[in-house]
């Protein structure tokens, strides 16, 4: 009897070790843009205070992005990491006072090529920024791309790194300016035990143009993993958003941002 105990114990011990290890594997890759890893991000952004309380406005905006990505494995040495972002808006006082504007925006596709192994991880390609909104509103009316690079190192439970593109408008409404942008995307994320990260990340939109940061927004992020129906992984991640740019650019005074993502292990 105390053989089978011991047994018992030992057994579900070893299962909890690995279950927390699955947990802390799955955050960790997560953390990584270019992972070889299938996910399905639903990315709900609430943005509050759009034109400011003074003008008797207080605009919102509420914004889904599905961002599935699929790696594809090219050879041992190099995987093919594909990124689509499609972006579901609605908005309310955003353009002008009780206005309100709801539909898909601007499609973005990335193509990271990536090294499957190496100390430093980083992907190189193309990105495309496609004219598909259903309201001239809520999005660009121009095809654009560039090329785009993400970089980043994992020491131990670290993440630290950057995710880059620049985009110029190459088609599309001879109405709307031409673009020319700089994304910038630093984050830094600590994983815990059990499957918990925190971290911190900015996203920043430089318009060459007009010579100005046009968007900039901090969240501070805290995710978890855990099993939906204890066999589909998925995570969850709450970050508060504060923004930031040109005084002349409409922005949030807040916002909070909640993602569900879906991850299919090969």
């Amino acid at each position: 009897m105390k053989k089978v105990f011991l047994t018992l114990i030992i057994f579900l011990i070893t299962v909890s070790t690995y279950a927390q290890q699955t947990a802390e594997e799955m955050a960790k890759k997560l953390s990584n843009p270019v992972a070889s890893l299938i996910s399905v991000p639903l990315q709900f952004n609430f943005q509050f205070n759009i034109n400011g309380k003074d003008n008797g406005q207080n605009g919102y905006k509420m914004l889904l992005n599905v961002q599935p990505v699929i790696p594809v494995t090219l050879s041992k040495k190099l995987n093919l990491i594909n990124r689509v972002i499609v972006p579901v808006i609605a908005q309310r006082d955003v353009t002008g006072y009780n206005k309100e504007e709801n539909g898909l925006g601007d499609i973005v596709y990335t193509a990271f090529l990536s090294p499957a192994e190496g100390s430093i991880i980083w992907g190189l390609g193309p990105v495309l920024s496609l004219p598909t909104a259903t309201n001239d509103l809520l999005g660009s009316k121009k095809f654009s791309l560039g090329p785009s690079l993400v970089v980043l190192a994992q020491p131990d439970k670290w993440t630290i790194g950057g995710l880059f593109y620049q985009m110029w408008s190459v088609a599309g409404s001879s109405d709307r300016a031409d673009i020319s942008s700089l994304f910038a995307q630093p984050f830094l994320s600590y994983g815990f035990t059990g499957g918990l990260t925190i971290g911190v990340s900015s996203e920043n939109l430089y318009d060459w143009k007009s010579k100005m940061l046009v968007s900039g927004m901090f969240a501070f992020n805290m995710s978890q993993v855990f099993k939906i129906a204890g066999s589909q992984i998925a995570q969850i991640q709450l970050a508060p958003t504060f923004y930031y740019g040109n005084a002349n650019v409409k922005k949030p005074s807040m916002g909070m941002r909640a993602t569900l993502v879906f991850l299919f292990p090969k």
